[in-house]
């Protein structure tokens, strides 16, 4: 194998672990993601003359310690307030065997959603940092530009190099008040893979099912907390559509359209027994609800028998809970299919939404599927035009193509 071959495979397989390490000695991201970077350098410039070592990730992590302490070296001869870091032994801490989160990443997750940052900012770091999340994905996951997520990173990483908060993995008396924001990790690593941003795929299979592995664990973790059984119940229920999702040709299927025979009737049971035990514990926030909502299209045979008023009812309790635009968003669409297109319309071009909204594509898509069934076209055609300058996904922008083409034919 080459050599840009296997690095490529230690980084998607142990970057995470190496940079959480250096991140806890060194206490400032930037340093360690640059330390990081010039081991590579070195691997790729190494490698090919003496061969590639025997444990190559540990190969790297050595290099890297010794890029950081060279980095801490120049800035101390250039900035004697660097002084202190002296000479550095740069050590990389093994977990502790009684640890109660065995699995690396988890571990990590719960390590980098410090409650000292703001939630926004601990989900982001962790998103970008340890989940493999790129810029734009996760910038699409927090609908705001990318400019502005990257400002943010670097606030919450100045944050963590300034105030010196400790790197390290919680106690477990630490792990419910960093449950919250653990768990939207998960959620959005899971949205991640569920419709990719950049790509030409409907699905990114690795994502989605790391987010199913990750959210198993953490019922494991702390099974008497309903919101991670919930989540788990959530996120297996939507994927239990996965095959229904695209038709041969890739082309994306709405709920409606899906054939729901091809729904993976297994893990809607394993879905449906999660939310049981959640519903059993009481307590319900909003994953239950939103559990409870993907419930009602998991057990419903065909589209026109949906329960459309219990849908509504549930989005109405979700919005005390969660009073963001895209719960909003959705509990126009439930509004529509249990009254009428206009109903949903009139929620829909709810000035304050709008204006939430503008930049989202599925903001747009869905306004143009409820304008479509009322009959205006040319306002729907508009509504299908923006969504496609907005969506990076390419099974998505296929789609819209064919969504208006067919809507210029029916002119």
């Amino acid at each position: 194998m080459r050599v840009d071959e296997v690095i490529e495979g230690i980084h998607r397989a142990e970057r995470a672990r190496v940079l959480a390490g250096l991140i806890g000695v060194l206490r400032d991201f930037d340093l360690a993601e640059e330390s990081l970077q010039d081991a590579y350098i070195a691997a790729l410039e190494a490698w090919p003359r003496v061969g590639i070592p025997e444990n190559p990730a540990g190969w790297l992590m050595t290099a890297a310690r010794r890029k950081a302490i060279d980095r801490l070296r120049r800035s101390a001869a250039l900035d004697r307030r660097h002084r202190q870091w002296g000479e550095l032994a740069i050590a990389w801490i093994a977990p502790n065997p009684a640890e109660p989160i065995a699995d690396d990443r988890l571990r990590l997750i719960f390590t980098c959603c410090h409650p000292s940052l703001a939630v926004e900012s601990q989900v982001a770091l962790t998103l970008r940092t340890l989940c493999g999340l790129t810029t734009a994905e996760v910038a699409h996951a927090f609908m705001i530009s990318e400019m502005a997520l990257g400002q943010r990173l670097v606030r919450a990483k100045r944050k963590i190099r300034d105030s010196r908060i400790p790197y390290r993995v919680p106690l477990p008396s630490e792990h419910l008040e960093r449950l919250d924001a653990v768990l939207a990790v998960v959620a959005l690593v899971f949205n991640a893979g569920y419709l990719p941003v950049d790509s030409d795929r409907l699905v990114r299979v690795d994502l989605c099912d790391e987010a199913l592995r990750l959210a198993l664990l953490l019922t494991e973790l702390l099974p008497e907390e309903p919101e991670p059984l919930a989540l788990a119940a959530l996120l297996n229920l939507h994927d239990s559509r996965r095959a229904a999702r695209s038709n041969p040709a890739g082309r994306p299927l709405t709920l409606e359209e899906q054939d729901r025979e091809l729904w993976d009737r297994s893990q809607i049971l394993v879905g449906l027994e999660f939310l049981k035990r959640a519903v059993c514990l009481g307590r319900p926030g909003p994953y239950a609800l939103k559990a409870n909502i993907a419930a009602v299209h998991a057990t419903t045979r065909q589209a026109v028998a949906t329960n459309w008023i219990n849908i509504v009812a549930l989005y109405d309790q979700l919005l005390i809970l969660e009073p963001s635009p895209i719960v909003q968003l959705n509990r126009s669409v439930a509004v529509a299919m249990a009254g009428s297109p206009q109903d949903g319309l009139q929620l829909i071009d709810d000035r304050h939404l709008a204006d939430a909204l503008d930049e989202y594509h599925l903001y747009h898509l869905t306004r143009a599927d409820l304008l479509r069934r009322c009959g205006r076209r040319a306002e729907a055609a508009a509504a299908y035009e923006r969504g496609r300058e907005l969506t990076r996904n390419q099974a998505e922008h296929d789609f819209l193509e064919a969504r208006l083409r067919q809507i210029s034919t029916n002119d």
